[in-house]
């Protein structure tokens, strides 16, 4: 709405005064420049204060105004102020953008930092507490009834201090009324001498995305494994079995507290974890020392089981012998005992490697756990093989299927598509390094597919079809190029694989074809159209050629059959449009009324190919040649133009013999209206235009076919030299065809 300035009748017209509003040119250029500047920063002021009012400004703006002129010129100033500022946040956002990302990532280090560290002072903390546990023990054994009270006093002692303080047979009776509260683990917890009961208590169980209280539990902690069990409603004391966690694949997190939320910590079991919260923050903490000094004590133990397997046992000693022959075959017997190696499983990280697989898994951090595996089989390569080390392998062996399974779920497609194909380089060196190469090479293929598929289906498909062509190409082949790219980094080393990335090639061409064919040939585009489409497809293809990769041969045989449907449905429509125009010739010279129009005609025909064409010109702006026979030369020469663009080797025979089609129409009408015409002037008229079509156009179709395909054409020159194509019934009234 324009304010307007109402004026009586009896005042006088004001006239206009400059003023040197923000923004407002009063001089020259330079004046106008400055004082715009000046304004500008000043409106942004005003804008930017703390009591900036919008309505009373605009009010204070429309008393001041002296036309709408003002008020459109401060609206402008306002509109490229917003502008302004639209752009800086703009460019602030795009400069602060990778200043973001390098600040997660070092957030992300600084975390798995923190975790180590806090890895390494419960280590150190354990260390302390054996040292003192140690002590203990020794102190026990000089006077077992100070053990015995200390043991009655505090129920929570350290393990090694209840060892020595419970006996054997209350460990089984403890396991036993276990046994009997659980519901469902008595099958899978069966009794063994060596198992018993360490810790017990109640925990709730918090969902590990949303933080939402799941159920309350009842954890058992063994020496060799944690049972969690869920209360029963209806029975006091009594509990159903939940689950079963071995000590060996166990890990447990100290979870930060952050209220409400406290007195929690998380326990990691590949591929899951769970967050249980305590009572206080005093159970928290027995909760975690008991477990980690439980799974200590379970290493120590399986450690020195280890030891005492590899210790060599003395063989028995067998009966003296008289034989000589036999003393010698003993001896022979002997050597190659002698020469066998003692593999020695009781280095640090060597009993600590399941654990740090797990942790490493855990932490996804696939690069740490696959030097593990390599270090542990460069350190077996040439051991003899023994059931310690069968055992060993065993368990590795399980890690490494864990570790298998989430480097495969990292290349599923189900996983995020974003980040191009670099983001499964990490999954896959690993996969190969683990020796899975074929498995490796088959997921990042299905990746790819299932990224390439994503990228075409969100294509907008706009009005214009060359648009979307133009689009999908570079989609397509650039994501194939970088597709190629990286397999050829990835698989270096793996030749075996290449002609599994053909074959995914061809298979992702055939759906880039379909998608092709679906808007260009289905929807009935015109063959000038259709022939910008395939040209704009190949000169992507080639494209590939950089990395060596030629799929050429693939388009043209995946888009085949379209383009001769669309060359024969365009040779159909040619054929009819003559046969309509020859139904009604009357054999009369063209007149083009203008010259404008001659010369535009003339500048067509020229395009054509046809040079000569101004000998067929008459006086004003006539044509010496028929309608008929201009439009045909014309629709003629655009169909070959188009048809020489879709133009490969499969196609030869297709285009030539629907060029002989289109022509033989023409010629036989003129042809038959030679020898039926009676009239001597129509008649001199008809020779000329079979004069223009046998001496000009035919040439230069020959001449246009042979410049495209790069041979001759036959047929073309036989159709040419011919001075009657076909015999027709000279009774007859009608073009024969």
């Amino acid at each position: 709405v324009r304010p307007a300035v109402r004026r009586r009748s009896s005042q006088p017209i004001r006239t206009r005064t400059v003023r040197q509003e923000p923004g407002v040119a009063v001089g020259g250029g330079g004046a106008a420049m400055a004082l715009g500047e000046v304004g500008g920063s000043r409106l942004r002021r005003q804008l930017e204060s703390g009591g900036f009012a919008a309505g009373e400004y605009v009010k204070q703006l429309s008393q001041q105004s002296d036309g709408d002129r003002d008020l459109q010129e401060h609206r402008q100033r306002i509109q490229a102020l917003s502008e302004e500022t639209a752009q800086s946040l703009k460019r602030n956002v795009y400069q602060n953008y990778r200043q973001f990302i390098e600040t997660a990532r070092e957030i992300s280090y600084l975390e798995s930092e923190m975790y180590q560290l806090s890895h390494i002072l419960t280590e150190q903390k354990g260390i302390m507490e054996a040292v003192t546990q140690a002590l203990l023990v020794q102190a026990d054994r000089d006077d077992p009834a100070l053990g015995a009270r200390r043991a009655a006093a505090d129920p929570f002692l350290p393990l090694s201090a209840k060892e020595a303080a419970a006996s054997e047979e209350g460990r089984q009776r403890t396991l036993t009324t276990l046994l009997e509260k659980v519901e469902g683990c008595r099958d899978l917890l069966p009794e063994s001498p060596g198992k018993y009961l360490v810790y017990n208590g109640d925990l709730v169980e918090y969902d590990a995305d949303h933080m939402a209280q799941i159920q309350r539990v009842h954890a058992f902690l063994m020496n060799d494994c944690l049972l969690i069990a869920t209360a029963l409603p209806n029975r006091r004391g009594a509990y159903r079995y939940d689950a079963l966690y071995p000590l060996d694949g166990l890990a447990v997190v100290n979870v930060k507290d952050n209220p409400p939320m406290k007195d929690m910590f998380k326990l990691l079991m590949f591929p899951e974890s769970r967050i249980f919260q305590a009572e206080n923050a005093k159970i928290k903490k027995e909760w975690l020392e008991v477990l980690e000094e439980t799974k200590r004590n379970r290493v120590l133990s399986e450690k020195r089981r280890l030891e005492q397997e590899a210790l060599p046992r003395p063989a028995p000693t067998p009966p003296e012998s008289t034989n000589p022959f036999e003393q010698d075959e003993e001896d022979e017997e002997e050597e190659p005992s002698a020469e066998e190696e003692v593999v020695s499983l009781s280095l640090e990280w060597i009993q600590e490697l399941p654990e740090d697989l797990d942790v490493c898994i855990a932490q996804r951090d696939f690069e740490g756990a696959v030097d593990l595996l390599d270090k542990l089989n460069e350190y077996l390569g040439d051991k003899p093989v023994s059931q310690p080390v069968k055992e060993l392998r065993a368990k590795v062996d399980e890690r490494v299927r864990q570790l298998t399974d989430v480097l495969v779920f990292e290349l599923s497609p189900d996983r995020s598509l974003r980040g191009g194909p670099r983001a499964t380089r990490r999954a896959v060196s690993q996969l190969i390094r683990l020796g899975q190469s074929t498995k490796a090479c088959e997921l990042f293929l299905k990746n790819r597919a299932a990224a390439v598929q994503t990228a075409i289906r969100q294509l907008r498909i706009e009005g214009a079809t060359l648009l979307y062509i133009h689009k999908l190409c570079h989609v397509f082949f650039t994501s194939l190029l970088e597709t190629a790219r990286e397999f050829e980094t990835d698989f270096a080393g793996n030749n075996g694989c290449y002609s599994a990335f053909v074959v995914w090639a061809r298979s992702s061409m055939k759906m880039f074809v379909d998608a092709f064919s679906k808007q260009v040939f289905d929807s009935k585009e015109s063959l000038s159209t259709a022939a910008e489409c395939v040209k704009v497809a190949k000169e992507h293809c080639k494209q590939l050629s950089e990395i060596g990769l030629d799929l050429t041969f693939i388009i043209h045989a995946l888009l085949v059959k379209d383009i001769k449907g669309a060359l024969q449905s365009y040779k159909d429509i040619i054929i009819e449009a003559t046969k309509h125009r020859n139904s009604e010739e009357m054999w009369r010279r063209m007149n083009l009324m203008t010259p404008e129009a001659l010369g535009k005609l003339r500048e067509e025909m020229r395009s054509c190919g046809v040079g000569n064409f101004d000998q067929y010109t008459g006086d004003d702006c006539w044509v010496n040649l028929s309608y008929t026979v201009v439009a045909f030369t014309k629709q003629t020469m655009a169909f070959l133009e188009e048809a020489l663009k879709l133009y490969f080797p499969e196609l030869h025979m297709v285009l030539l013999e629907g060029l002989v089609e289109i022509i033989l129409v023409a010629v036989q009408h003129v042809d038959y209206s030679l020898r039926c015409e009676q009239d001597p002037e129509k008649k001199a008229f008809i020779r000329q235009n079979a004069s223009f079509l046998y001496e000009t156009v035919l040439p230069v179709v020959e001449k246009r076919f042979e410049e495209g395909v790069g041979k001759p054409a036959k047929q073309l020159q036989d159709l040419r030299n011919a001075s009657r194509l076909m015999r027709v019934n000279p009774e007859s009234t009608t073009s024969v065809v």
